[in-house]
């Protein structure tokens, strides 16, 4: 699969300057702007920075014809095709990546952070930006780092991060500041997508260490902004951001999404966390998104990365996300380790009944996350998430119990 993709192209003002003519990337992923930027500089010999996503005629990622809004580096030296003015005005959910000058303030911020380390950067290349992230590497001779910012809802990524910087199994922090920007020092090897039921063990054996060790933390987490989702403050998380969702009327057949009566999916949410808490196992550092994609591995060591979706919460959340597509048996395999542990580690607990009355939370969760995704994006990029709520619901909904 690869994508056809049209530039319409703007100046540093924001003025439209017309569009290039169509071109192939071999790359189906649309928040990938690698093989965008390389294909206009082969095609047409036009330096350009990837600013958004106007607009993908499949309706949903990967593949596909899909336009994007893009600042050109300079005087554009090929004849362009007519494009519809981009209204210069920013939308009130854009975020300082996606609008032009955006992304030069945030690689010059970047380059004086590696100046003061003493680790210039000689190159630098647009790896992502999509409504949750804007990615670039920078190489020089001391090494290589990466420029992250994030929207308002991921801000809180910084300052986990700073609160794990003695942890090995997580990237080292360089720098960060406002409008979302973190610097990162890089992480060797590879994200570990594909990750068979062995690798994911060690994964969760690694991962529990950590968790153990920021249980006493949490009220500090809290204060340093990571979201509070405990209990009572996540029963009412969940209630008010999935309630759009819900409504009766919402479905196709006129009751709430996944075909349900409006909040059957949400009755008795608060006695059912009541029992979790009662199952003794205590709170803690969750990271929210625990596949493999978000694991690097160099063959020594697991490195944990992307904690923009971390909370404070129940550790099951985790262990849930992380055994999602195996097969039964070694997902449950990988569940009673972790419960095994946990037993270990906190005498008298019961993580077993907690795993069984999280299932179906956790995709409320997941629901209420996308849910989250959709109210603090700008339209056009809501084509993303636009349909990771219903099936998160789905999901929910069969869940026995």
């Amino acid at each position: 699969m690869s994508r056809t993709v049209r530039l319409v192209l703007v100046d540093v003002t924001g003025r439209t300057l017309g569009a290039l003519p169509d071109f192939d990337v071999p790359v189906p992923w649309w928040q990938d702007t690698v093989a965008v930027v390389a294909g206009a500089r082969a095609a047409y010999g036009v330096e350009v920075t990837v600013l958004r996503l106007l607009a993908g005629q499949r309706g949903r990622p990967p593949g596909g014809h899909v336009s994007y809004l893009a600042e050109a580096a300079g005087p554009v030296g090929v004849p362009l095709l007519p494009a519809d003015a981009v209204e210069p005005a920013a939308h009130p959910l854009r975020v300082p990546y996606a609008q032009p000058g955006g992304p030069a303030a945030s690689l010059a911020w970047a380059a004086a952070q590696l100046d003061r380390l003493g680790r210039p950067a000689t190159g630098v290349t647009q790896q992502r930006t999509w409504n949750l992230s804007a990615i670039w590497r920078l190489d020089g001779p001391h090494g290589t780092a990466w420029l992250k910012q994030v929207p308002v809802f991921f801000r809180h990524e910084a300052a986990v991060l700073r609160l794990l910087a003695d942890d090995p199994a997580t990237p080292t922090l360089l720098a960060a500041a406002d409008e979302g920007r973190m610097l990162l020092d890089h992480v060797p090897g590879e994200d570990r997508y594909g990750a068979d039921a062995a690798e994911r063990a060690a994964i969760a054996a690694a991962h529990h260490a950590l968790q153990v060790r920021t249980a006493p933390t949490v009220d500090r987490l809290i204060a340093a902004g990571v979201p509070d989702q405990r209990g009572v403050a996540l029963a009412r998380w969940l209630r008010a951001t999935l309630a759009p969702h819900l409504a009766a009327g919402n479905g196709a057949d006129g009751q709430g999404l996944a075909g349900l009566p409006a909040g059957a999916l949400l009755a008795g949410l608060e006695a059912r966390l009541d029992e979790v808490a009662r199952c003794g196992l205590p709170d803690t550092l969750v990271h929210g998104d625990l596949h493999p994609g978000n694991v690097r591995a160099d063959g020594s060591r697991h490195t944990i990365i992307d904690w923009g979706d971390s909370f404070v919460g129940h550790p099951a959340f985790d262990i849930l996300r992380l055994t999602e597509q195996l097969p039964a048996e070694p997902a449950a395999a990988l569940v009673a380790d972790w419960c095994a542990r946990w037993r270990a580690d906190v005498p008298g607990c019961r993580p077993e009944r907690a795993v069984t009355l999280l299932r179906s939370v956790a995709w409320l969760r997941m629901a209420a996350v996308y849910a989250m995704f959709l109210a603090g994006i700008e339209p056009s990029e809501r084509i993303y998430h636009d349909r990771d709520v219903p099936e998160n619901l789905a999901r929910a909904a069969a869940e026995p119990g």
